[in-house]
């Protein structure tokens, strides 16, 4: 499965998001497009969403303008999407417009744990 991962950059994404993903065993059974993985420079998304992805997991525990359009493509695209934030981070209701699937996580283990059991789903 192709997975796009939304965030916005006012966090330690780096640390906090991509290192748990790439470390487990998640990331040997799908392909993650983590956009600043290796740069800086803008990802278009949109095209990504458009042609390639079959989800989208969102970080909204940081709300930003950028991630809320991210949101808005792959609702657009009918690009099933995951929703993960920060216990405690103070979410918009606004965002059950465009998902039902919301996990709520206090470390890494929880983090990846939330996302296997929504992506093995039935």
């Amino acid at each position: 499965m192709e997975i796009y991962i939304a965030h916005t950059r006012k966090f330690d994404f780096q640390k906090e998001l991509y290192d748990p993903i790439r470390k487990s065993p998640l990331n040997d059974n799908h392909t993650f497009t983590l956009p600043h993985e290796k740069t800086d420079e803008p990802f278009n998304s949109k095209e990504y969403l458009k042609d390639r992805s079959n989800l989208l997991i969102a970080e909204i525990s940081h709300p930003s303008i950028s991630l809320g359009i991210e949101l808005g493509w792959a609702n657009i695209y009918k690009v099933p999407i995951i929703c993960i934030y920060k216990k405690g981070s103070k979410i918009s209701n606004s965002l059950k417009a465009v998902s039902n699937n919301f996990i709520e996580y206090s470390n890494d283990k929880e983090l990846i744990s939330g996302i296997e059991k929504m992506i093995n789903k039935p």
